[in-house]
Order: C-alpha cells, then sequence, then structure tokens
C-alpha cells in the first residue's frame, strides 16, 4: 500500500504562485512515477505534470509547459509542483498520483494510487 497526501493549495489572484506537495508514504519503494492531475467542474480529470520517482525526466501538459515544475523531494519523500504565473483556468481540484508499473502513462486509469485532492482557486 501507498499513501499519498497533497498540501499547499488555496486561493489566490492571477499571475501569483502556489506550491503544491505531495508526501508520500507506506511501500514507496515500489513507485514507478508519480503524477499530478486535475479536475476543474464538469471537466474529466487531465494529467498536468510526471515525473519517474527515482527521478530525471519530467513531462508536463502543454498548458502548464513554462509555469509549472515537478520536483522530487528526497528527504521528505515528496513531490512537489511549483505552479507560477497562475491563470484562472488552472482553477481545479490537483491530485497526486502514484504508478506502480513501469510505463510513461498520462492516463488516470494507469495510476494506482491517490491522494485526497488539494483545491487551486485562481482569480482574475
Amino acid at each position: 500500500q501507498v499513501q499519498l497526501v497533497e498540501s499547499g493549495g488555496g486561493s489566490v489572484q492571477a499571475g501569483d504562485s502556489l506550491r503544491l506537495s505531495c508526501a508520500a508514504s507506506g511501500r514507496t519503494f515500489s513507485i514507478f512515477r508519480v503524477a499530478w492531475f486535475r479536475q476543474a467542474p464538469g471537466k474529466e480529470r487531465e494529467f498536468v505534470a510526471g515525473l519517474l520517482w527515482s527521478g530525471g525526466p519530467t513531462d508536463y501538459v502543454h498548458s502548464v509547459k513554462g509555469r509549472f515544475t515537478i520536483s522530487r523531494d528526497n528527504a521528505q519523500n515528496a513531490v512537489n509542483l511549483q505552479m507560477n504565473s497562475l491563470k484562472p483556468e488552472d482553477t481545479a481540484v490537483y491530485y497526486c498520483a502514484a504508478r506502480l508499473r513501469d510505463g510513461w502513462r498520462t492516463s488516470p486509469a494507469e495510476y494506482d494510487y491517490w491522494g485526497q485532492g488539494t483545491q487551486v482557486t485562481v482569480s482574475s
């Protein structure tokens, strides 16, 4: 079992920054990849950013490239998402997810464990 707990959401103005954190516990040695997803009201859950648990290459959805940065905090066994230049269209519940099998996947169905989500609201 892997447990994921997100933190760091909130309400900000357009142009502001937020830093989300996903703390992992349990059988973290079994994690292959961690990703951030988001879901806005009335929309499907979409991939935002991902990286290998061991570190290395990262990938992002086109709409956040250059504004968001995903990184691994080895000391805290966590994965962070630094979000800069936030836009109202970034408003959503943000989820952290872990995938145990290998493979560079961006579909929510391919992930095995999920956090409870954290709300990010960006006003114009």
